[in-house]
C-alpha cells in the first residue's frame, strides 16, 4: 500500500503540543505515540523522536529504539510504503516521567523553527526521485543517531536536527530545510570521523607506550 505525505495546515509544534498533552499513564509505548500522532503521518513521527535528543537530557534506550523506528519508517517513505515495525520496537514501555518533560521542551525548541518554516526550492521537496533521496537521508541520520556514542557531547543531537529538519522540510515543502538537514548530516560525519580518529590514534598511542 502506497503513502503520501501531504502538506500540513497545523504547525509541527502545535501538533507535538497537543500530542504530548494526551500523555497518560506511567508509561507509553512507541505504538501509542503513533496512534496519538494523528493524521499528520510517519514524518511527523520521525519529527517526533527527534525531540529527546534536542536537549542534553539522556534517556537510557531511547536512542536505540528510536533510531531503528526513524530507519524502518525512512524505508517505508523510500520505497513508497506503509512501515512495518517489529513487536519489540512498538510495544517497548518507555517511562513518561522522564519522556514528557524532554518532549515539551523539545515542542519549545521546534515551535522557534514554525515562524521560519514555508513552501520554498520546491526541488528538494516534490517528485518521486526526490522523496526516496530524502527518505535515504532520513535514514542515514537514524543509523548515525543508532551509534552507541550518547555520552560524547552533540552525538546525539546532531544527527536527530538533521531528521528533523528533513522531516519538517518534507512536510511543509521547505526546500531550504531539507537543505540545512543535508548540511547536518555532513557535520555529523565529518564529527564521527574525528572522534574515530582520535579513538585510533590514542589507541596508538598506548600501544606505543606499553611496548616501549
Amino acid at each position: 500500500m502506497t503513502i503520501e505525505f501531504g502538506d500540513t495546515e497545523r504547525s509541527l509544534s502545535g501538533t507535538l503540543t497537543g500530542m504530548i498533552a494526551s500523555i497518560r499513564g506511567d508509561t507509553i509505548t512507541l505504538r501509542q505515540l503513533m496512534v496519538q500522532i494523528g493524521e499528520q503521518g510517519f514524518l511527523l513521527l520521525c519529527a517526533l523522536l527527534t525531540l529527546p535528543f534536542l536537549i542534553p537530557v539522556s534517556i537510557p534506550g531511547v536512542s536505540t529504539v528510536f533510531g531503528a523506528a526513524i530507519i524502518l519508517i525512512s524505508l517505508a517513505i523510500t520505497l513508497n510504503r506503509l512501515p512495518w515495525l517489529p513487536r519489540r520496537i512498538l510495544d517497548r514501555q518507555i517511562e513518561t516521567e522522564k519522556l514528557v518533560p524532554t518532549l515539551r521542551k523539545g515542542a519549545e525548541l521546534v515551535s522557534k523553527l514554525d515562524r521560519f518554516v514555508r513552501p520554498r526550492l520546491h526541488g528538494l521537496t516534490q517528485g518521486a526521485l526526490m522523496n526516496r533521496f530524502n527518505g535515504l537521508m532520513i535514514m542515514a541520520g537514524g543509523v548515525l543517531l543508532m551509534f552507541p556514542l550518547g555520552l560524547i557531547p552533540l552525538s546525539n543531537t546532531l544527527p536527530a536536527i538533521a531528521i528533523l529538519l528533513l522531516s519538517l522540510g518534507i512536510i511543509q515543502r521547505d526546500g531550504l530545510m531539507v537543505a540545512a538537514g543535508y548540511l547536518f548530516l555532513v557535520a555529523t560525519t565529518i564529527y564521527f570521523t574525528i572522534l574515530a580518529y582520535a579513538a585510533f590514534a590514542a589507541g596508538q598511542g598506548l600501544s606505543t607506550f606499553f611496548i616501549s
